[in-house]
């Protein structure tokens, strides 16, 4: 008399299955994973308000910065220049006068000290038109982009103006696991975060816009596949 225990015909089948649903679950659960791509801390968000534009308040020139002097009730000692490959400017009445690695506000006492030799109590300040910047003042852009460069930093500048400034990522780029490395100088630190350039720009995620910092370096690897 055959046993009434035994498995019945379908008992094989449905244990396949199982096995099989459980490894089709784990395997979206890997590919899932492979697709965040980005690893490391996360930047806030960048707002998209009206920002100010130009160099920031600390900004330090560099060698190629275009400059404005203006000397008041003495316009003949003002002037126009471009700051020298060796880093220096010259001015009326004044000669070689020492520029990179100053703030604006550094530079136009320095010019009030030599004009007072000249001059009773002269006010001078310092704009600066075009920049190029030092190091510490550029952002760098490495990797697979169309253009990698080094671009002077404005204040307010986002990942997204970096990106548009050198034409986007490259055909094979991989966006979203690119990294930001960031050096603060307080702490003698470096920290690298995670960005998503491809969600920024292909989907137009704007979460995935975030602040720069001077001497910001972003790196984009390229795609495996």
């Amino acid at each position: 008399m055959p046993s009434l225990s035994g498995p019945t015909p379908n008992a094989a089948p449905r244990g396949r299955l199982a096995r099989l649903g459980l490894g089709t679950a784990c395997l979206s659960l890997l590919l899932t994973g492979c697709a965040g791509g980005a690893h490391g801390p996360q930047l806030p968000p960048a707002s998209f308000v009206a920002l100010q534009e130009g160099p920031g308040e600390e900004y330090v020139i560099g060698p190629l910065d275009e400059l404005t002097i203006f000397v008041w009730r003495n316009p003949e000692l003002g002037a126009s220049v471009q700051v020298r490959p060796d880093g220096r400017i010259t001015t009326p009445l004044i000669t070689d006068m020492p520029a990179v690695g100053k703030t604006p506000s550094m530079l136009a006492e320095d010019i009030k000290l030599q004009l007072s030799q000249y001059i009773q109590e002269p006010i001078v300040s310092v704009i600066v038109n075009k920049f190029a910047g030092t190091f510490s003042q550029q952002v760098r852009i490495v990797g697979a982009t169309e253009k990698p460069a080094s671009i002077p930093y404005r204040a307010n500048m986002t990942l997204l103006d970096a990106m548009i400034a050198v034409g986007g990522l490259s055909e094979y780029a991989a966006g979203n696991r690119a990294r930001l490395v960031r050096f603060d100088k307080t702490t003698g630190k470096q920290t690298e975060y995670a960005v998503r350039i491809s969600d920024l720009l292909r989907k137009g995620d704007t979460k995935a816009n975030v602040m720069l910092m001077p001497g910001d370096v972003i790196i984009i690897p390229e795609s495996a596949f």
